[in-house]
């Protein structure tokens, strides 16, 4: 389990910067749809998917190295992930994106991963802790 924790961390690292990357090149490859409030709504994300993308780091390095914060880190990150698949889902579900096509299947790709990469990753978190909260070693 700890090695696909540690694939999902660096994937999540890579997909963060592939579509930000990607958004403020050409949107239009990426864009559910295309009115001035979904551009808005999607604008608000940089900076959380920022703070994602650094606690996935943080938690892959101290993964990585057996450090005692691993589970800090990763809690940090499944939270994160979390609260933006919270976002996205709710958005989506309110606006009708997943029914907006090709843009829509995408949109609900991004979404389920993000629900089972957060689960995933808190669950795991769970598990390197022993009942009295300290960490158990990885």
């Amino acid at each position: 389990m700890r090695r696909t924790v540690e694939v999902m961390l660096v994937g999540a690292i890579v997909l963060d910067v592939a579509y930000w990357s990607i958004w403020f090149t050409d949107r239009d490859v990426l864009a559910s749809e295309h009115r001035a409030a979904y551009y808005e709504f999607e604008n608000a994300f940089p900076l959380a998917d920022l703070w994602l993308g650094v606690v996935c780091v943080l938690a892959l390095v101290a993964l990585r190295s057996e450090r005692p914060s691993a589970p800090f880190w990763l809690v940090a990150a499944g939270s994160a992930g979390m609260y933006l698949f919270g976002m996205d889902l709710l958005y989506d579900l309110e606006h009708g994106i997943f029914a907006a096509g090709g843009g829509g299947a995408v949109e609900a790709v991004i979404v389920a991963v993000t629900l089972v990469f957060s689960v995933t990753v808190l669950r795991f978190a769970w598990g390197l802790l022993d009942y009295g909260g300290r960490p158990a070693g990885p």
